[in-house]
């Protein structure tokens, strides 16, 4: 008789191995949050790595507009080309709409907002907009590359 009840016995059957997929939700919560910090991180990294290349190239323009300029002693140049500089720097960090069209008087507002200082309307930088009409108009050439170099510095931030 016990051999009857022992026969209708089944075997053990061990239940199935836990898949890994699909993941729990904790894991896609995990998952979706790396995620973005990895985007967010990366598209920090790329924004530091092209202001810090577009202050770069400013900086060896600039340099290269003193050098000539100790040379030939042009200060007409040298003030067209640093003015060229900020204006290529300016159109390049800021919207365009906002920087384009600004002449005069306006423009070196707009320097002296994005600098935090008076230096282009009341200082040395009014020669930017003067020098091109005044040929003769004197220029301190180390005050302007210094205030160039400040103001590239401080916006390409």
């Amino acid at each position: 008789m016990n051999d009857d009840i022992a026969s209708q016995l089944r075997d053990i059957h061990l239940p199935a191995a836990v898949s890994w997929w699909p993941p729990a939700p904790g894991w896609w919560v995990l998952a979706a949050l790396l995620s973005v910090l990895l985007t967010f991180g990366a598209w920090r990294w790329r924004t530091r790595q092209r202001r810090a290349s577009l202050e770069d190239v400013a900086r060896d323009e600039i340099t290269r507009l003193w050098a000539e300029y100790m040379r030939d002693s042009d200060a007409q140049a040298l003030v067209s080309g640093l003015s060229n500089v900020v204006r290529r720097v300016a159109l390049a960090r800021y919207p365009r709409a906002q920087v384009a069209g600004l002449t005069g008087r306006a423009w070196l507002e707009f320097l002296d907002r994005s600098a935090g200082s008076t230096d282009f309307t009341e200082g040395g930088g009014r020669v930017l907009i003067e020098a091109a009409y005044r040929p003769d108009s004197t220029v301190d050439s180390e005050a302007l590359v210094w205030l160039v170099r400040n103001w590239v510095g401080r916006v390409a931030l």
